[in-house]
């Protein structure tokens, strides 16, 4: 692929996104949809949603030059097919509202096309995943994606972070496609963050951030598979995502919660709770997931035992990252008691 089709490729999925999300925050549009506050949401105030309709246009446009420079990619048209259905019965549930069990189907059912037309399936494509847990992977990020997109400039913010390290890597390792795609997605979501950032003017909605984590568990198969990087990298690069998703559902199981209803008891918005707003909390996220990103650059050519030191530092600067919550929250409590 020509280094100016893929700059083009790009240009016109940033340029789409910016301008669809721009008119999806007016009124007037029949794609403006209001985001009423209830018991999950920190923000306030109704604010329009549907600017991932915006980041999804750009994304398809873009990877649509890119597949007829190229003759076609199969891994792209099954990684579209997968997220499209996603993305309606999503924007069915912004609209209206679906039966969670509707949309546990469609989840499900995107993740089997991903992994069996992408050639998940085939044995060793990942040292020690096969197709079970690629198939619960991709549904597990379809959803933590959506949980974790909660705060202005969040889910956005980690969109151009981890598709762009992804993008690096593929480029380092001189996989074009993968690279453009990566880079292709990483514009769109560029696009929509001019007006995600905080104060938000739009919202992604979940008709963006469920395809948007289909995309990040398709992608960092896709990587495996391609011997990009190994599979811990990519999920060091969503790390962010990932660790304050998976360790709150592991606690509120724990307790006994009922982990279907809303709530806002993520990290994130515990230091949005906790006193430090968005804006702060937005800074302080973008520090880890651009840490994350750095690393996994560096570490990518690294020795195994190189590899696997780097991750035991990860899980312990993880771990003080969750105690450094719950001080956060027992300072605020104590300047502010009830």
């Amino acid at each position: 692929m020509h280094p100016f089709i893929l700059l083009a490729a790009v240009l016109i999925a940033f340029t789409v996104s910016a301008w669809l999300t721009y008119r999806f925050y007016d009124p007037l549009s029949r794609f403006h949809v209001l985001d009423l506050p209830n018991e999950r949401s920190l923000h306030t105030h109704p604010t329009p949603r549907g600017g991932g309709i915006a980041v999804l246009t750009g994304v398809l446009t873009g990877g649509v030059v890119i597949s007829l420079s190229t003759g076609g990619q199969y891994i792209l048209f099954w990684l579209f097919a997968a997220a499209l259905p996603v993305a309606a019965v999503s924007y069915a549930d912004d609209r209206a509202g679906v039966p969670i069990l509707l949309r546990a189907v469609v989840h499900l059912i995107a993740a089997a096309l991903l992994v069996v037309g992408c050639g998940f399936v085939q044995p060793g494509f990942a040292p020690g995943f096969g197709a079970l847990p690629a198939f619960f992977y991709i549904v597990w990020m379809i959803n933590l994606y959506n949980f974790m997109d909660g705060i202005d400039g969040f889910a956005g913010g980690m969109a151009v972070i981890g598709f762009g390290t992804f993008a690096i890597l593929g480029w380092m390792h001189g996989h074009i496609i993968f690279t453009g795609v990566n880079l292709v997605i990483c514009a769109s979501a560029a696009g929509f963050l001019l007006y995600n950032f905080p104060p938000a003017k739009i919202f992604l909605g979940d008709v963006g951030s469920a395809p948007l984590g289909l995309m990040a568990a398709g992608l960092s198969l896709w990587g495996a598979r391609a011997a990009i990087f190994p599979l811990w990298i990519a999920l060091l690069v969503f790390s962010p995502f990932i660790v304050d998703a998976t360790v709150t559902l592991v606690r509120r199981l724990a307790a006994g919660e009922r982990i279907w209803r809303a709530h806002r008891s993520h990290y994130y918005q515990r230091l949005v709770q906790a006193g430090w707003g968005h804006r702060k909390t937005l800074m302080w996220e973008y520090a880890v997931m651009l840490a994350c990103a750095g690393t996994s650059v560096v570490i990518s050519f690294q020795s195994p035992k190189a590899q696997w030191v780097t991750a035991a530092l990860w899980a312990s600067i993880y771990a003080l990252l969750i105690l450094g919550v719950g001080i956060v929250e027992r300072s605020h409590q104590r300047r502010n008691p009830l």
